[in-house]
């Protein structure tokens, strides 16, 4: 993605590179399958429909929008590009001089029919969606100057998320006219931001049906043919790289004193993991009370009972004199190490959290990149503990009271755990 690549409509496809930039149509249209070019000569540019074994489809469109010629007379409109967030609206090829309503145009006839299968309430249907290829007009600087034409940036692959009719005003006559205008969301890659375009030459080959032509597709896109429209917010692109940890970044390094804390509390906690959840609290405690805030320990809620709550305690921010006391609800999840917590465990806690109140997740695993990506894009107010830091603090709580007798210190958690319990309403804490 975000790619520079030469477009030139005659320029030949076995050439790697044009003018020192790749060759969009070496890319798009490889010489030995014998395929007719993918122009971009208009905005919206269909690729002919083929009649595959599993019957027609129109194997993509490819989207080119131009943001030098915006507010212009060949172009009102103003087309908005949110790559980050993985979100373009696009404005359909209506235009003041069109004679006929939207649909009259080849390139929204083309995306009110495609409209049709994006929408689809079954796999089936979504299967036949033809994917959006999306580029850019570009300037580029070459021999000291500024080249405006004949460049493109690639922008990903979108599936509309919503088409409306919209009336706009041409700028120079003052007259009004129909079009559409379309939320597109950009599908996530996972793999940095790369396309695999052998799913382009199968979506183009009649002899592979539908099905067989999702092979090289991205997981996202395959996620939402299977899922429909629940899935999108679960693969839409999101750029939040600063933000978001791998898996290695949340487990110890090998051989560390951490990982060797955090199997230790994993095996210790395997067979009586309602015990874990008094460690998660401590663990909680520890973290959010070297914020400058002052933390109060509460109680553990009953087994089977907490709706995604397995501890709650309370958060005072400000002086002794002038403070504001917050509710803190807990989860605790002793899972095997390395293994993942999922967006839906982590919207268990997130639901049950009111405004003003803070939530933490406390495990032995790792949080999903898409678990974290909900988080951070939603601007959840949820602490996540994952293995190294629950390991880290294992072991700092082992050294400064058990002097690091690490078994020491997880028996006393299964000691004082039946005494944590009670039946309480979390707000109950506000006034403890």
């Amino acid at each position: 993605m975000q790619d520079i690549l030469r477009y030139a409509s005659g320029a030949d496809p076995s050439l790697i590179e044009l003018d020192g930039y790749l060759n969009y149509h070496y890319l798009t249209s490889p010489v030995e399958h014998g395929f007719k070019k993918v122009m971009l000569e208009a905005g919206i540019n269909r690729v002919a429909d083929i009649q595959a074994v599993d019957g027609p489809r129109r194997p993509l469109i490819a989207i080119r929008s131009s943001p030098g010629s915006a507010g212009g007379e060949s172009n009102p409109w103003h087309d908005e590009f949110d790559l980050d967030h993985g979100h373009v609206r696009y404005y359909g090829d209506q235009k003041v001089t069109t004679v006929g309503l939207p649909g009259a145009t080849a390139g929204n006839r083309a995306l009110l029919e495609a409209w049709q299968f994006h929408q689809g309430t079954d796999s089936s249907q979504r299967m036949l969606a033809p994917p959006l290829f999306l580029f850019r007009a570009v300037s580029v600087r070459a021999e000291g100057r500024t080249i405006n034409k004949g460049y493109v940036e690639f922008c990903g692959v979108a599936l509309i998320e919503r088409l409306e009719h919209t009336v706009q005003r041409d700028p120079k006559t003052g007259r009004s006219f129909p079009n559409i205008v379309l939320d597109l969301a950009i599908v996530d890659t996972q793999d940095g931001d790369v396309i695999d375009l052998r799913w382009m030459d199968d979506r183009r080959n009649p002899e592979l049906s539908s099905e067989q032509a999702l092979r090289h597709a991205p997981d996202s896109w395959k996620r939402w043919v299977s899922e429909g429209r629940p899935a999108i917010s679960r693969i839409r692109r999101r750029v939040l790289a600063s933000k978001v940890k791998t898996k290695e970044d949340q487990m110890p390094e090998p051989n560390s004193a951490e990982a060797a804390a955090l199997e230790k509390t994993y095996k210790f906690f395997d067979g009586r993991k309602h015990s874990f959840e008094l460690l998660a609290a401590k663990v909680s405690g520890e973290i959010l009370g070297r914020s400058g805030a002052t933390y109060h320990s509460g109680w553990l809620t009953r087994s089977g009972g907490d709706g995604g709550v397995d501890f709650v305690a309370r958060l005072d921010i400000g002086s002794v004199g002038s403070n504001t006391p917050l509710v803190v609800l807990g989860q605790a999840k002793c899972v095997v190490p390395g293994s993942s917590i999922s967006p839906d465990q982590v919207a268990r806690v997130v639901a049950r959290l009111r405004r003003g109140w803070v939530g933490v997740f406390v495990t032995t695993g790792v949080f999903s990149k898409q678990a974290q990506v909900e988080v951070v894009d939603d601007q959840y107010p949820l602490v996540l503990v994952g293995a190294k830091t629950l390991a880290e603090e294992v072991l700092r709580m082992a050294a400064a009271n058990f002097g690091g007798d690490i078994s020491a210190f997880l028996e006393s958690i299964v000691g004082d755990y039946a005494g944590e319990i009670t039946a309480r309403r979390p707000e109950e804490i506000l006034s403890q």
